[in-house]
C-alpha cells in the first residue's frame, strides 16, 4: 500500500482492507461523503485552487480540509487507481437552478468500470452528492444511503436527477468523452472566477452523516437533516461562533501553515455577509 493510500484511509479511520470490489468502493465513497467536507472557502478568501496530487494531498488528507468537485473527485479518483480501479474523470454540466441556457462543463465526476459494468461515483456535488456508486443505467431508480437517484440517456448526454419529494430534478448533464488535466484546470478557473459563479457569492458547506442526515450550511445558517426533514436550525451570532462550528460540526482543520486559517481570514471573508436571521433562510 503506497503512503499516500496510507494518510487517506486514516484520514477516513478505514481500518477495513482494501480490494478492487464493489463492497470497496461503496464503503469509501460513503465514508469520504461523512468525512471530507464540501466547502469552496478558498475561493472566497481567495486563494487559488490547485489541483496537482500533492496540493489535493496536502489540503484534503494533511491540513484536514474540504474542497469542491475539482478537488473532491481529483482526491476520490487517485484513491481508486491506487488501490486498482480502472477510473477517471469526466466532465458534466450543471443544471440544479434550471439556467436558461446549457451552462459551461464545470462539474467533474468518475467513472468507474467493474466487472463488465460501469458506475458513477461523484464525492463533490455538495447536499445532494451521491453517497454511494450508481450504475450507468438508464430509467433505473437506484437507492443510495442519502436518497434515491436515476440517470436519463438522451443521445450522447446522461443526466443525473435526484428524487425530491414527488419529483425528479435534474442535477447535472455529461458525457462520456475523455478529459484532460488541463480541462479539468479550465472548469475549475471558471468556477473560482467567474463573477457570477455562486462559490464567489456564498460559503457553503455539506456533510453527509452515516446515518442518512447531513449537515449544510450557507454563510450563517445552520441546517441538521434527517431522512429529508429539518431536525435543527441554528443562524449563528457572529464569526467567533462560525469559526467554532465549522470546527465542531464539519471537522474543519484551521492550523495547517499553508491551509489553515484563523478567526481573522474567516472574519474578512465573512464581512460580505448579512448576519441578520433573515439572511439564511
Amino acid at each position: 500500500m503506497s503512503p499516500f493510500l496510507t494518510t487517506y484511509l486514516a484520514r477516513l479511520n478505514w481500518t477495513d482492507s482494501v480490494a478492487v470490489d464493489i463492497e470497496t468502493l461503496r464503503g469509501l465513497h460513503l465514508r469520504h461523503n461523512c468525512t471530507i467536507p464540501f466547502e469552496n472557502l478558498d475561493v472566497l478568501l481567495p486563494r487559488e485552487i490547485q489541483l496537482d496530487d500533492q496540493s489535493l494531498e496536502d489540503k484534503l488528507i494533511s491540513a484536514r480540509r474540504g474542497g469542491y468537485c475539482f478537488e473532491q473527485n481529483g482526491l476520490f479518483e487517485r484513491v481508486l487507481r491506487d488501490i486498482g480501479f480502472d477510473v477517471r474523470s469526466v466532465l458534466g454540466r450543471v443544471v440544479l437552478s434550471n439556467p436558461p441556457q446549457m451552462p459551461p462543463r464545470t462539474h467533474r465526476l468518475l467513472v468507474v468500470e467493474l466487472d463488465g459494468e460501469r458506475w458513477i461515483a461523484d464525492v463533490g456535488f455538495g447536499g445532494q452528492t451521491l453517497t454511494a456508486p450508481i450504475l450507468l443505467q438508464a430509467d433505473k431508480e437506484q437507492i443510495t444511503p442519502h436518497g434515491v437517484y436515476r440517470l436519463l440517456h438522451e443521445g450522447n448526454d446522461w443526466i443525473l436527477q435526484f428524487r425530491h419529494h414527488d419529483r425528479w430534478q435534474s442535477m447535472y448533464h455529461f458525457d462520456l468523452v475523455p478529459q484532460y488535466f488541463s480541462d479539468h484546470v479550465a472548469g475549475n478557473f471558471w468556477s473560482a472566477h467567474w463573477p457570477q459563479s455562486h462559490f464567489r457569492h456564498h460559503l457553503l458547506m455539506c456533510r453527509h452523516l452515516p446515518d442518512g442526515g447531513k449537515l449544510t450550511l450557507t454563510n450563517f445558517h445552520f441546517t441538521h437533516h434527517e431522512n429529508g426533514h429539518t431536525v435543527e436550525q441554528q443562524h449563528l451570532p457572529d464569526v467567533e461562533s462560525l469559526y467554532l462550528l465549522l470546527q465542531d460540526k464539519f471537522g474543519q482543520g484551521v492550523d495547517d501553515p499553508k491551509n489553515g486559517f484563523t478567526l481573522a481570514d474567516l472574519a474578512a471573508v465573512m464581512a460580505a455577509f448579512d448576519t441578520h436571521p433573515e439572511a439564511g433562510k
